[in-house]
């Protein structure tokens, strides 16, 4: 079969479950999984859908929770690292969207390589920095996906910045910063080489996750936002050996404050 049909296998499973087709997808990153559980409604472990990539990686829970609100969250993506190729990567997101959703909001933990960044801190993505090597685009085009040379110009959609920052101001935690975020392959954390190149480049933010999947998603025509989780500064930015129970750590401390911002963004929708 072809990628797009196993898509479709995936869908044609998840309607058994969905109250009605979401407008909204949540992809929640390391340590936030947590916001799926306000959500109600019928939660999917994904490990039953048809396609779907196990996660393997402490934090991402691997369940999918369909509300009856029009929003469906995954708790558990995957990642490059964990051995999956950018189309087993984008899988999740490709299915969420021929769900129905047209909006797309990804979140993610990060290394901040501005020393200005606090641990925590909740920040807008406003472009990206493909440094994995990989693009789930590469080989033949399915044009039922989407066209063949995707526009990138505005990957990272400004109205829905603009009503983040709304939601934000109206939740107390607002006005976030913006920034540039870099992906990377991961798993090893970047060296402090590493840290001064992308920050050369252009970066503010520097992660494993994300990037491919806006890919995808801008691919099949879907509006994106995404919000990052600063959990610690750059190495070589930060003063210690960085670890994942640090980020971890990091996501459970911002967790209510993402999950009020999160929950103010879907309200403004």
């Amino acid at each position: 079969m072809s990628a797009y049909d196993d898509v479709q296998k995936a869908v044609e499973f998840l309607k058994l479950f969905a109250p009605a087709p979401p407008k909204v997808a949540v992809v929640l990153g390391s340590g936030l999984g947590a916001f799926a559980d306000s959500l109600g409604g019928n939660k999917v472990p994904t490990c039953d859908i048809p396609g779907w990539p196990a996660s393997t990686v402490e934090g991402h829970a691997g369940t999918l929770a369909l509300s009856p609100k029009g929003v469906v969250a995954l708790a558990g993506r995957v990642h490059l690292y964990e051995g999956y190729t950018a189309d087993q990567v984008v899988f999740p997101i490709r299915v969420l969207i021929a769900l129905g959703a047209r909006t797309v909001i990804l979140t993610n933990a990060s290394g901040g390589l501005d020393p200005r960044f606090q641990a925590g801190e909740l920040v807008l993505i406003s472009d990206h920095l493909n440094l994995t090597g990989a693009n789930p685009l590469r080989g033949p085009n399915d044009a039922r996906f989407g066209v063949r040379f995707p526009d990138m110009t505005e990957a990272y959609d400004h109205e829905l910045r603009t009503t983040a920052q709304r939601a934000a101001e109206k939740a107390g935690l607002g006005p976030l910063r913006e920034g540039v975020y870099a992906q990377l392959g991961g798993p090893s954390y970047e060296t402090p080489a590493e840290v001064r190149m992308v920050k050369q480049l252009g970066a503010d933010l520097v992660g494993m996750s994300t990037a491919l999947e806006t890919i995808a998603a801008v691919h099949m025509g879907a509006r994106v936002l995404a919000i990052s989780c600063v959990s610690n500064l750059a190495a070589g930015i930060a003063t210690h050996k960085l670890t994942h129970d640090e980020v971890l750590e990091a996501g459970k401390q911002a967790a209510p404050r993402f999950a009020r911002l999160l929950a103010g963004v879907i309200d403004e929708l």
